[in-house]
């Protein structure tokens, strides 16, 4: 398996979708377009496992939006195929976006 595909984690979110993502795409993720996340994998995991609400995009409805309360309101992204979902990404925010909410703790 090249460095490209090496899964960097794997989580199970309450919707039970599979979210992976790979070493690769994280560090683009964390280096590209959030540099702010760097170092903040356990955050990004959290988000997924244990989020407060997720909503369904208004404008894609296979993109969901995670987010969870920690040291300040992170979303997190993804996008939904079946039981997989794939990491689009993920950044700290001050307000909740629109969408549906489909998911409450």
């Amino acid at each position: 398996m090249s460095s490209e595909e090496k899964i960097f984690f794997t989580i199970i979110t309450p919707l039970n979708i599979e979210v992976r993502t790979t070493v690769n795409y994280w560090e683009y993720l964390t280096t590209m377009k959030h540099p702010v996340m760097k170092g903040k994998k356990d955050i990004v995991e959290a988000v997924l496992q244990f989020p407060d609400e997720i909503r369904q995009s208004r404008t894609d409805k296979d993109v969901f939006l995670y987010y969870k309360q920690s040291d300040k309101l992170y979303c997190v992204v993804v996008r939904h195929s079946g039981t997989e979902g794939f990491l689009i990404t993920a950044y700290p925010t001050d307000r909740v976006k629109e969408g549906d909410t489909i998911w409450t703790k």
